[in-house]
């Protein structure tokens, strides 16, 4: 760093945090340091940058275009910095301070979720895990840095993103215990045509797979609406006569509410399940420790 820029590394360390937690007090709290300390050093940062970086809105602070365009390579030039000064690669994640954002549908925290928070807490209780929905808009959140780690089918990547499959799943049918569905021979024309079906989607699509499946047989099967994640769609069937999917990976889930699972009778595709992951945290062995514990975890299905 040169003077010219009025930076160095403990303000790139503040500025970090700040994006992070978009709060002074919260950014006080983690520093250490007062909330007058924390401020003063958030003035420092606006001066050297010539931005405000974070501003009002409402009760919260939320970050400037500028600062979330810069927030991807300040957190990779301070990890950078950390590696390069850390004693070795056998870092005691005891003293690790970090907040992890994990990025996938809601079943994996609500299937998973408890699991990790408790490794969490044995093994490095300075991190904290944020999980993070998939949205109905792509963009590239790993590299903006906004997430850690995304996990789960992994269909929409930048082309320098790491990609490690773990294991390949399908779905499954799911409906309420008792369901008609259960008695007899389950052929694709009594899947298809004995009752509605719920979607689940993200950007509200209503034809997937198992529609293309059934087009193959000349079938075609009777949707009545969709919902946006696995977990509120176990709700709706919970308490209807309605058919749904679910993966293996979130068949806790159904158990938990007392929903039975069945095999779809159709050919249908294998899903690539795994987790994703921007090249810079390559060498950080917390993130390391994460997709390890992820990694565990998706094994233990």
């Amino acid at each position: 760093m040169t003077q010219s820029t009025g930076l160095d590394l403990n303000l790139l360390v503040a500025l970090d945090v700040l994006l992070e937690e978009e709060s002074v007090q919260g950014a006080a709290r983690r520093l250490h340091l007062s909330e007058p300390a924390m401020s003063r050093t958030l003035g420092r940062i606006r001066r050297a940058l010539g931005d405000p970086v974070l501003v009002r809105a409402g009760r919260r602070m939320v970050p400037t275009p500028h600062a979330l365009a810069v927030r991807a390579e300040v957190s990779a030039v301070v990890e950078r910095a950390r590696a390069l000064f850390a004693p070795g690669r056998d870092t005691d994640l005891r003293t690790v301070s970090r907040t992890f954002t994990i990025l996938g549908h809601d079943a994996l925290a609500a299937a998973h979720g408890a699991a990790l928070f408790a490794r969490a807490a044995r093994e490095a209780p300075g991190v904290r895990l944020r999980f993070l929905p998939e949205s109905h808009v792509d963009a590239p959140l790993l590299r903006q840095g906004t997430a850690d780690l995304e996990v789960g089918v992994i269909d929409s990547v930048a082309p320098e993103v790491h990609v490690e499959t773990v294991y390949e799943d399908r779905m499954l049918g799911v409906v309420r215990a008792g369901h008609p569905l259960l008695t007899g021979e389950l052929t694709p024309e009594r899947f298809a045509g004995e009752v509605g079906h719920l979607i689940v989607s993200r950007r509200g699509r209503q034809h997937g797979p198992i529609d293309a499946a059934l087009a193959e047989l000349g079938l075609r099967r009777r949707i009545v609406g969709s919902v946006g994640t696995y977990p509120a769609s176990l709700f709706v069937l919970r308490d209807t006569d309605l058919t749904g999917l679910i993966s293996h990976w979130g068949r806790p889930l159904a158990d938990a509410l007392g929903l039975v699972t069945f095999e779809i009778p159709l050919p249908l595709p294998a899903m690539e399940v795994g987790y994703a992951w921007h090249p810079r945290h390559d060498a950080d062995p917390a993130h390391a420790w994460l997709r390890g514990c992820v990694r565990e975890l998706m094994l233990r299905r």
